[in-house]
């Protein structure tokens, strides 16, 4: 029997999702083959408890697919990853951390400070990551020559 202290164990905290977001995640969760189940299930739950948003609507410090977050799995030292979609992951280059993976799955829909905890591995282990900064691409169409005069 696995015993977790109050020590370790942090209530979740409220994820925000995009649409989108939430539609391609659901799909690569019940798709993906070579993952386990167990971290598939993960991803679905988190999936099911976010709050989904209009994509338009999503702060900005919110992690989603293509962001750069700078974490800590606690206690250990920062990272700094891309979130992708699984196919991504394989790609040279910077560092990329998929989704589907426990650490992806679990800094979804967090944002700068939230920490959050779940239980990992056939010894049932306690995990916890911390975001520390969330960077996201601008998303917004501008002209880039600025605004008009009517």
């Amino acid at each position: 029997m696995t015993t977790i202290s109050l020590s370790d164990w942090m209530p979740s905290p409220e994820l925000l999702i995009g649409e989108q977001d939430h539609k391609r995640l659901t799909v690569a969760a019940l798709t993906e083959v070579g993952q386990t189940a167990e971290r598939m299930d993960f991803l679905l739950y988190e999936l099911d408890r976010a709050s989904i948003i209009a994509d338009a609507f999503l702060p900005r410090d919110v992690v989603r697919i293509g962001s750069l977050v700078k974490y800590v799995l606690l206690p250990g030292e920062e990272r700094c990853a891309k979130l992708v979609m699984p196919e991504e992951a394989q790609l040279g280059g910077t560092y990329r951390l998929s989704v589907t993976s426990a650490e992806g799955a679990a800094l979804l829909g967090l944002r700068p400070g939230h920490v959050m905890s779940w239980v990992e591995g056939p010894d049932q282990s306690v995990r916890r990551i911390k975001v520390l900064s969330v960077s996201n691409p601008d998303t917004t169409d501008t002209d880039p020559s600025g605004p008009t005069a009517a």
